[in-house]
């Protein structure tokens, strides 16, 4: 899960595994695999790096 920013401040958190792509319009629009479109304070550089970040994170090898 990411938390990212509604464009009112509001802060939500999504699953980044269900983010179909990420657009700049200039905002930034995030498209869910769902259809459904959320704009979004951060910037897309920013929501790609947070969707990188949790993919390490989740896919990381569990080490003893």
């Amino acid at each position: 899960m990411i938390a990212l920013t509604r464009l009112n401040g509001q802060s939500f958190v999504i699953n980044a595994d269900k983010i179909r792509y990420v657009e700049a319009t200039p905002d930034t629009v995030v498209c869910c695999d769902t259809g459904e479109k959320l704009m979004v304070k951060e910037t897309l550089a920013e929501v790609t790096r947070r969707a990188i970040e949790y993919a390490r994170v989740i896919r990381r090898p569990i080490t003893d």
